[in-house]
């Protein structure tokens, strides 16, 4: 049984939807997560929404914080932490798994179960595994509890770069090369799966691109230049995620687009270009976020580019099964085509970040853009749809 059936109270209808805005997790990107909720919490519009944060701590207990986005930046090149913010050591929220009720509770040892009322729609502004990867999309489906962005299915394959990367092949989008290395595989026999990667760079040439298969924020990535620096590489990559993705390099300029969910169905905005980074090898996770590398909005490029860019990113949407927001990366290589890199279903939402910034140039600005994933969640139910 839907909630969305359910007949509402004068109370319900009297008072304002509730958003409960999700964030930190148990992700290498928890400080990232806790930035971007403290841009969100800044712009909802508290006259037309309640809001309740909740934050998940390193070690998955779902914590009451404080609504105090200030607390919520990178302060001397450090990203802040659920912890800090939570309103006990112990306190813990619960949301109910029962699809007839949408009740947020919050307990602390040796006190009464506090009920702090029901929640409407959740914004969930998790980066990474256990949060963008469909678990808890899935824990909202069974609570019936609506909320932003996309289902489990494409919350999953956009986390899981391998198999991403299987489905835009299936409907016939441009990938780069690419190898995957299984966990398995590495545990069983370590020089085999390395010469797998050797003969992949034999194939397509160093350098070659190391990364969590399962990560996001620049994580995890290093660039290879030779064999020599490989073992290193596997193994910051495997401190994210034991499966591990071998990208070859492709040459060219890197071309983000987003996309958004409207009412005629997904739209794309203009693109952008991170231009190369002169201070890091590549756009890195120091680049995106410490540095402020700062992306070209719009990108240089000519309409017909522009137009096909726009069409990829909205066909990349539709292959995985988003719903609500994406934000597609692409390279535009030296022969002029372009490559689909991968797809964020939950792209970062700092005041640097690119698809916010994208959105702005199209004529979107940042509190409209929140609202309406705001709304568009609120209208559309859980389950099969």
């Amino acid at each position: 049984m839907s909630t969305e059936n359910l007949p509402q109270s004068p109370e319900q209808q009297l008072r304002k939807p509730r958003v409960a805005v999700v964030f930190g997790g148990r992700s290498s990107e928890h400080g990232i997560s806790v930035v971007t909720a403290g841009a969100v919490l800044r712009a909802v519009d508290r006259t037309k929404y309640d809001v309740l944060p909740i934050g998940i701590t390193a070690d998955g207990r779902w914590a009451l914080t404080a609504d105090e986005p200030d607390r919520m930046a990178i302060t001397d090149r450090r990203t802040p932490n659920v912890d800090e913010l939570a309103e006990s050591d112990e306190g813990g929220v619960v949301l109910s798994v029962d699809p007839g009720s949408r009740e947020v509770v919050y307990s602390e040892p040796g006190s009464v179960p506090k009920v702090l009322g029901e929640v409407d729609v959740v914004f969930p502004m998790l980066h990474g595994p256990y949060g963008e990867d469909g678990t808890l999309q899935g824990l909202l489906e069974l609570s019936g509890v609506p909320y932003v962005g996309s289902g489990v299915l494409a919350s999953a394959v956009g986390q899981d770069k391998e198999y991403m990367k299987r489905v835009f092949v299936s409907f016939g989008l441009p990938v780069g090369p690419y190898e995957v290395i299984r966990p398995r595989e590495w545990a069983n026999d370590p020089a085999a799966a390395r010469k797998k990667i050797v003969d992949f760079a034999g194939e397509h040439g160093w350098p070659l691109f190391v990364k969590p298969a399962r990560g996001g924020s620049s994580m995890g990535i290093t660039k290879v230049d030779s064999l020599a620096g490989l073992d290193d590489a596997i193994a910051e990559a495997q401190r994210h995620d034991p499966k591990i993705l071998v990208e070859s390099l492709l040459r060219g300029r890197e071309i983000e687009c987003g996309v958004l969910e409207f009412e005629d169905g997904p739209r794309a905005s203009v693109p952008a270009e991170i231009p190369p980074v002169t201070a890091h090898d590549f756009y890195d996770f120091e680049a995106k976020y410490i540095d402020s590398a700062a992306g070209l909005v719009p990108a240089p490029l000519t309409e017909e580019q522009t137009a096909q860019v726009q069409r990829l990113a909205v066909a990349a949407f539709d292959a995985a099964s988003c719903e609500g927001l994406v934000r597609a990366d692409f390279f535009l290589t030296e022969d002029g085509e372009f490559v689909i890199n991968e797809i964020n279903t939950m792209p970062g939402f700092t005041p640097i970040s690119m698809y916010p910034r994208m959105w702005q140039e199209s004529g979107v600005p940042y509190p409209e853009l929140v609202d309406r994933l705001i709304q568009a969640a609120l209208t559309r139910s859980t389950g099969l749809r």
